[in-house]
């Protein structure tokens, strides 16, 4: 057996999200085969096999965070005994049974109080050998239980060994039903039902005596605290329609505790095919049961009507980590460390517009989309040549202010995942088409989540382009280590004061008399430029902008680039 431990897939990356696998145990692989996806950073990448072989377990679930160096996937290698594989799962199925009980085991004195009966689930305070009897694994295939990871964590949660487990999904697969049927003390899922209900008329000593009087009878569901409440539940005709439910031993023992029918209670969840509720749903049911009895109290009191109905979950709780935790961490550690300020400005980009307008033609001929964004890039790197402080880093550690000679160029990219920044490499030496087909191809990739975490560093300056979704003016948060970033607000017609003669396109007038003023409609753009107080101030960002603005209003002028 060849275990796999998650490698380090970018730089300085302590743990990574394992988004999905891409093989199921007993796939066969061959070397380098991607077998899962790992989110890290701010990119997904694609995990290869080491060998060639079988998958032999899966040891983390889609959505865990693992840590680095942590084995995530064993196989059995081809030319390679599988002895000790085997051998491996006997040892981990003989510890998972001497650290459990068997299901429906009571012996008093073995830290259980008096008048308690444990519940058949796998408790870890119980004391091995209770039982004075051993119970044979069930034989499988090659010695090999089948179980995806969430169901073998369950198992070893509940200290139940996979061996004795008689698994009812496809091809004996065990599944999360079975688990939760062995933990209760049933034979298989489909007794699940008829031993939960034991189980529960033997944990609950009040109810003991009425089981003992039953007997021979069908057990009626156990009532809530409030008979009235769970007599009025709105659920109560979805339990009627439910088969059964499943719940984890523990879920049960909240639902005994708070006087919950747990048949009433809404399934949050669905595990292989089955409502499956949860401790989260028990507590939010209970708590909806408690303020029903205090507005009926209330109602009768002041003479109203019925109870109030609750307006049901008002929060929902998203996980913080992955993409999103990336950019949050990288976006603290700019704002805290960089002094922001930003600076405001708009240009007269009628000319632009009518420049792209007659380009965009000819782009389409080559397929390549012409936006303005390769147009600002050129004139972006043409600023930056006059004002290098905003091409720069600051080297804290030595005191230095480093002036990079490389012109690479960051475009923020809004997806699903977060945002992103592409690099695009060298602007200063390539043409329009060139810059607009790169930056549209890493945007791509961008969205799609193949993108390379190579192919988002070495940045030297960044622009975000809050326009496309209708923004104005930002406030953007620079791309640490870099010391500026541009945000372009929406173009829109705006009107402005200008000679007459520009109105017209002529610089004087038949007579040889100046033009007089007008106001004319103008497409305007809006720029905000946040900068780092440390490295430069206001009046080079405003220098920067106004050479930006001419080269913006004049694309001409980038033809001399």
């Amino acid at each position: 057996m060849r275990e796999f431990k998650l490698p380090d897939v970018g730089e300085g990356v302590a743990e990574g999200e394992l988004v999905s696998w891409l093989v199921e145990e007993g796939d066969t692989v061959s070397e380098d085969q991607p077998v899962a996806e790992v989110e890290t950073d701010k990119a997904l990448v694609e995990v290869p096999a080491p060998v060639n072989g079988t998958v032999r377990e899966l040891r983390a679930e889609e959505g865990e965070m693992v840590p680095v160096g942590t084995v995530i996937i064993t196989f059995d290698v081809e030319g390679e005994p599988v002895e000790d594989a085997a051998s491996a799962d006997e040892e981990t199925a003989s510890e998972a049974e001497r650290s459990s009980e068997p299901p429906g085991v009571d012996e008093p004195g073995d830290g259980a109080e008096a008048g308690e009966t444990t519940s058949g689930n796998g408790d870890a305070s119980a004391e091995p050998g209770t039982t004075g009897e051993e119970t044979d694994e069930p034989a499988t295939p090659d010695g090999r239980v089948f179980a995806p990871p969430r169901v073998r964590r369950l198992a070893r949660e509940e200290g139940i060994s996979l061996g004795e487990i008689r698994g009812s999904g496809p091809g004996g697969r065990v599944t999360e039903a079975d688990v939760y049927a062995a933990a209760e003390g049933g034979g298989s899922a489909t007794e699940r039902t008829e031993t939960a209900d034991s189980d529960e008329a033997t944990a609950d000593p009040a109810q003991s005596a009425d089981s003992s009087q039953a007997a021979g009878q069908t057990r009626q569901p156990q009532q809530s605290a409030s008979p009235s409440a769970a007599a009025d539940s709105p659920n109560a005709a979805d339990a009627a329609d439910r088969e059964r439910t499943l719940a984890a031993p523990a879920t049960r023992r909240l639902a005994r505790e708070e006087g919950v029918d747990l048949d009433a209670v809404p399934a949050t969840e669905e595990r292989d095919g089955e409502a499956f509720v949860t401790p989260e749903a028990v507590r939010e049911y209970a708590e909806a049961q408690q303020r029903a009895q205090e507005a009926d109290a209330a109602a009768v009191s002041a003479g109203a009507g019925g109870p109030q109905q609750d307006s049901g979950q008002r929060e929902e709780r998203i996980p913080y980590r992955g993409v999103r935790k990336a950019i949050g961490d990288q976006m603290e550690r700019s704002k805290y460390t960089a002094p922001h300020v930003t600076h405001f400005d708009d240009v007269d980009v009628t000319e632009l517009v009518e420049t792209r307008k007659r380009l965009k033609e000819r782009a389409d001929e080559q397929g390549i989309r012409l936006t303005y964004m390769p147009f600002v890039m050129k004139a972006v790197v043409a600023a930056l040549k006059e004002y290098p402080l905003l091409n720069s880093q600051l080297d804290e550690e030595a005191a230095e202010i480093v002036q990079q000679n490389d012109y690479h160029i960051g475009v923020a990219v809004a997806t699903d995942a977060g945002l992103m920044v592409p690099v695009v490499e060298n602007v200063d030496r390539k043409g329009l088409l060139q810059i607009a087909s790169e930056m549209n191809e890493l945007i791509q990739k961008a969205q799609d989540r193949s993108i390379a975490l190579e192919e988002m560093q070495g940045g030297t300056f960044t622009i975000t382009n809050v326009g496309g979704i209708g923004g104005t003016y930002a406030t953007p948060i620079i791309n640490h280590p870099e010391v500026g970033i541009l945000a372009l607000g929406s173009i829109e017609e705006k009107p402005r004061v200008v000679d007459g003669s520009e109105a017209r396109g002529a610089s004087d007038d038949a007579s040889g008399e100046t033009a007089s003023k007008e106001i004319v409609p103008r497409h305007v753009l809006p720029l905000s430029l946040s900068f780092d107080h440390r490295v430069l101030d206001g009046a080079i960002a405003a220098r920067f902008t106004n050479t930006l603005a001419e080269y913006l209003q004049d694309p001409e002028l980038l033809l001399l680039e």
